[in-house]
């Protein structure tokens, strides 16, 4: 609200400004004597704002910045009685900062837009099933709520009816609606599209999902990018060059060269107006606001400016196999039983599945569904190994689920036969084993995703090395990486592997990203230079990653790296604009062959031609074309 109120009155002030600047014009032709008053009124009124941002500056920040010199560039003027050049210099640059603050504000509206859908009230049911409306920020974590049919979901939770129909595109970007099933995850900001239904609170306020895209948004945009804080120190030093360079500039001429006073003076402002660098400085931060806008109606979330810089120089990519270049969800296409106790084999496997949301997990349990009658379920004590397996003690005997070495499971030769027959297919093979002997094993296969080789190929046809790392077994991992081209593919991999891997990647190629999903992949991903990670992984890779996938597009990978090469491209063409339009309008003010209103145009035209170009990234990118 305050930003809206801000270019408001900026806009208004630009407007009287111009105005003032018209009229007192027509009353000077005219013969008016008092037209320097209206000039001095019109300057005032316009330059205001800017001028007291920059004395501001300077005093809190002790950094000088170009509001001051085209402060002192207008003040000057009117020493010498240019006072139409005067406001003529205050007006187009309050238009230049008008139209930034415009940038600025469309580049944001994308977290204004997500700001003004958060829900603010839940009703919530209280213990005598009666309903009462509160506020949102006042749910704790097990409060039931009721959601009616239209209205968005006020907070994180679990449904807990049979079903509900819901739109997440508030969050994923995806136009169909999702169908959820009791225990589904619900999500705050999404919208119940069928009939009311209960679910119960899981998180807090701050800690939802939706809450958590609108803080990633906003640290984004508030984050500058690498060139942009390069371009703002050396703003700093390029002002006190050039307050330095301009009484020079006055004095030399007037004592050396035999010009007039007036004539050193008018030359010294004009210097003061064409060497300041507005084009310069503007030339990242608008263009990587609207870059970053752009990723965001896409559902990608640059945690910053600098992440997003850095994507334009990737030397390689690793992705995590599972989940993330795979879909995730596994299903059983074989099964396998070492025990004449087939039964008491398969109630284990589930109780111990059953509290792990791993997509092999699920598919184990997809394929031998909970049953009520199960003697194991919810009484024994589980144990997690990360990446390996899981474990539980039963009647004093150790049961392990998971891979081969984390079993212990020794198969005889010709099982050892099926079971290389299903890795090579691309199957992962999990057993199960009773003190460290084989009870059974389990073929689970998952499919890549549908953009899993555009993906791939794209980044392999722009000389990007590429590498899968997974936990699952060689044989497994090569036939997935055999379909989708993988340059380098290392597997059974734990979390620390995986690390090991991105930080020596690091060190030898440079600017690398990691692509991962899971706890497991947290690690990782806080090494690379860029962490990736999938939305709809676990918290704390989201937490860890630099760039969020709400939508769990691998194409949206495409798109982020196209955008940052795009971003590059418009940043390097407005600097070189930049330097070209101050070379020029500085050798021109030495020649005289320019005027100070000539100077204002060429100075301000190029801040705000800067600020265009960047607005292109504004424009979605077509990726079909790359394909």
């Amino acid at each position: 609200m305050n930003n809206l109120k801000k270019i408001q009155t900026s806009t208004w002030t630009t407007l009287i400004c111009g105005l003032l600047m018209v009229t007192g014009f027509i009353l000077e032709k005219n013969g008016f004597q008092y037209s320097p008053l209206i000039f001095i009124g019109g300057m005032i009124i316009g330059g205001y704002s800017q001028t007291k941002e920059g004395i501001l500056t300077t005093i809190e920040e002790r950094r000088l910045n170009v509001d001051l010199l085209m402060a002192l560039a207008a003040i000057g003027a009117c020493t010498i009685q240019y006072y139409f050049e005067g406001i003529m210099l205050t007006f187009i640059f309050s238009l230049s900062g008008t139209l930034e603050d415009m940038t600025t504000s469309q580049s944001k509206k994308e977290i204004e837009a997500l700001i003004n859908i958060q829900p603010e009230i839940a009703t919530k049911i209280l213990n005598d099933g009666t309903t009462k409306s509160i506020p949102v920020g006042q749910l704790e974590i097990g409060d039931q709520l009721i959601v009616a049919k239209g209205e968005n979901i006020p907070i994180d939770g679990f449904l807990l009816d049979d079903y509900a129909t819901i739109d997440e595109a508030n969050i994923t970007g995806e136009a169909l609606p999702i169908e959820k099933q009791k225990k589904d995850d619900l999500f705050g900001g999404t919208i119940n599209l069928n009939h009311a239904f209960k679910m119960e609170v899981t998180k807090t306020n701050e800690d939802t999902l939706f809450s958590k895209i609108i803080r990633l948004v906003n640290e984004a945009q508030n984050t500058p990018s690498k060139t942009a804080s390069f371009l703002d120190r050396f703003e700093n030093i390029y002002v006190k060059i050039i307050l330095v360079i301009v009484p020079l500039t006055i004095f030399i001429p007037y004592f050396f060269l035999s010009w007039t006073w007036d004539e050193s003076f008018y030359r010294g402002m004009v210097l003061l107006v064409v060497a300041s660098p507005c084009a310069l400085v503007a030339s990242a931060t608008p263009a990587t606001l609207a870059a970053i806008s752009n990723g965001a109606k896409k559902g990608i979330l640059f945690k910053g400016g600098i992440y997003l810089e850095a994507l334009s120089d990737l030397k390689a990519i690793s992705f995590d196999k599972t989940g993330t270049l795979t879909n995730g969800t596994p299903h059983v296409t074989h099964s396998h039983f070492l025990t004449t106790d087939e039964q008491q084999t398969i109630d284990i496997l589930v109780a111990i599945e059953a509290v792990s949301r791993h997509p092999l997990a699920l598919a184990i349990i997809d394929h031998y569904p909970i049953e009520a009658r199960n003697p194991y379920l919810n009484n024994i004590s589980i144990e997690e190994n990360a990446g390996a397996g899981m474990q539980a003690t039963i009647d004093h005997s150790i049961w392990k689920v998971g891979k081969q070495k984390f079993t212990c499971a020794v198969i005889g030769l010709e099982e050892q036969k099926m079971i290389d027959t299903l890795q090579n297919k691309g199957n992962t093979v999990i057993f199960i084993s009773k003190d460290n002997q084989p009870m059974g094993y389990f073929g689970l296969l998952d499919t890549p995703k549908e953009e899993a080789k555009k993906t791939i190929q794209y980044f392999k046809n722009m000389g990007i090395q590429t590498t899968m790392l997974t936990g699952d077994n060689h044989k497994t991992a090569h036939a997935i990486a055999h379909e989708l081209d993988v340059d380098q593919v290392l597997a059974e991999c734990l979390p620390a592997t995986k690390t090991e891997f991105i930080v020596k990647q690091k060190e030898s190629v440079g600017t690398n990203i990691m692509v991962g999903d899971g706890i497991n992949d947290a690690p990782a991903l806080a090494n690379a230079t860029i962490g990736i990670a999938m939305g709809q992984g676990t918290d704390v890779a989201i937490d860890v990653a630099d760039i969020v996938l709400m939508k769990s597009n691998l194409l949206h990978i495409v798109y982020s790296h196209l955008l940052s090469k795009k971003l590059k491209k418009i940043i390097t063409q407005n600097i070189i604009f930049s330097l070209i339009v101050i070379t020029l309008l500085i050798t021109s003010n030495f020649l005289k062959v320019i005027n100070l209103p000539l100077g204002v145009i060429g100075h301000e035209g190029s801040t705000i031609l800067v600020i265009l170009n960047g607005l292109r990234l504004l424009r979605p990118i077509k990726l079909k074309s790359y394909f």
